[in-house]
């Protein structure tokens, strides 16, 4: 939604909005740009106002109520008004379960070295240049809210299988991925390597990427170490650009393959491309580094187990022979249900690990949801159980010197704040 209102405000529009009154990070480019934050309150909707509501509220939401209520006041869903502005563009959707808002941000800054890019991305960043041609948007398939959008093109990551407290099953998470693929304009481009995607049925021309033989775009020739990763790009057997990426681990390189490969499409020439992707320095909170005396902090927005397994390795590679130490809060009790024992098997890769409880405002989805964080904390071999905290901070900085690895989608980033004050007055 942030990202969405500085597109709007990039656009000319006068745009203020309701949220918490707590901070949260994504609110910078609101107030970067001037737009009026206010406490929630059904006395904030005007006359003449056009509404766009948030996916986390329900009809029954005081300003909701009162927009409704009025006459030349137009209410839009969040995924139904993006709907109508992609119309405007040159339109290329990222989807897929894993890394789509660091391929959209790494798609976008290739792109607006090429065209007048605008973007979207699930870090609350977006932009809308005046003279933009192209529009990349993030896509989330949850309650298959991207069936609002019929992009010209479209980016798919992966599949696998999530938000399990809407899709029934892995078929109907990959039946909302068969929706979309129907809904898309003129090309497709997806991860060939993926086991569900290339069994997809397209109506339009679907060009893959990845690293197994077969696929148009290829990566080989991959070198990984302490610096980042390196391959060259084949495209139909030739190859024709060299990837130096500065972020670690195997996500990166596949999202960067793909960026590649859409931008290829769209004529923007090879070299090109590689320098654009090599001057890319990530999206905020994936993968973000930071140092504090001879210890590492790395935030990450990583909150399901596969994506929390490739973290650690990533981290392994880029710092091969420091101590790694896991940090993970759950965001759905029905995630950490479902997936409770990948979870400590993932989290139980690193040397140490710890677990922070949900958010007080955070309750099971419903009544067959009895899992608790104990289950989690009893999984694991070398963990505990810690707070955002100055006491938890304190026991974390005596497992140092290490790479303390924070994930989660909800406020764990908090604790690694902490933690980097007490850090640097130990140095």
């Amino acid at each position: 939604m942030s990202a969405l209102a500085e597109i709007l405000y990039d656009r000319g529009a006068d745009v203020r909005g309701s949220d918490i009154t707590k901070y949260v990070f994504t609110q910078d480019g609101l107030e970067e740009r001037g737009i009026e934050i206010l406490p929630f309150d059904a006395a904030n909707i005007q006359p003449g106002d056009t509404v766009i509501a948030g996916l986390a509220f329900d009809d029954s939401h005081p300003e909701l109520v009162r927009a409704r209520e009025m006459d030349d006041v137009n209410v839009y869903r969040y995924n139904e008004y993006l709907g109508h502005l992609l119309e405007d563009y040159s339109s290329i959707c990222v989807a897929g379960c894993h890394g789509k808002s660091t391929t959209t941000g790494l798609l976008a800054h290739i792109l607006e070295d090429w065209q007048p890019t605008g973007y979207l991305i699930g870090d609350g960043h977006g932009h809308m240049p005046a003279d933009a041609k192209n529009f990349v948007l993030e896509s989330c398939e949850f309650k298959r809210h991207f069936l609002a959008y019929h992009p010209d093109y479209a980016l798919l990551t992966n599949i696998e299988l999530d938000h399990i407290d809407y899709y029934k099953d892995l078929d109907d998470y990959i039946s909302a991925f068969q929706s979309f693929a129907n809904q898309v304009r003129k090309k497709a481009v997806i991860f060939g390597d993926d086991p569900y995607l290339p069994n997809l049925k397209y109506p339009v021309p679907a060009v893959t990427y990845g690293m197994n033989e077969g696929n148009d775009y290829r990566g080989v020739d991959l070198v990984e170490d302490e610096h980042g990763s390196h391959l060259a790009v084949e495209y139909k057997g030739e190859k024709i650009a060299k990837l130096d990426l500065s972020e670690s681990g195997l996500p990166f390189v596949w999202d960067s393959l793909g960026a590649f490969a859409l931008a290829h499409e769209l004529g923007m020439p090879a070299d090109e491309i590689a320098a654009r992707i090599a001057s890319f320095h990530g999206i905020a909170r994936r993968f973000v580094i930071e140092e504090a005396g001879d210890s590492v902090l790395v935030d990450d927005y990583a909150h399901h187990p596969t994506a929390i397994s490739q973290m650690i390795r990533a981290v392994r590679k880029r710092y091969p022979g420091k101590k790694v130490v896991a940090l993970y809060k759950p965001d759905r009790y029905s995630r950490l249900q479902y997936f409770l024992d990948r979870f400590a098997s993932s989290l139980n890769e690193a040397d140490e690990s710890a677990v922070l409880d949900f958010d007080a405002n955070i309750y099971p989805e419903d009544e067959t949801i009895t899992v608790t964080i104990q289950d989690l904390l009893e999984r694991l071999d070398h963990g505990r159980l810690l707070s955002i905290d100055e006491p938890s901070a304190e026991i974390l900085a005596d497992f140092g010197p290490a790479v303390y690895v924070f994930m989660s989608s909800k406020n764990i980033y908090l604790l690694k704040d902490l933690l980097k004050v007490r850090l640097e007055q130990n140095a």
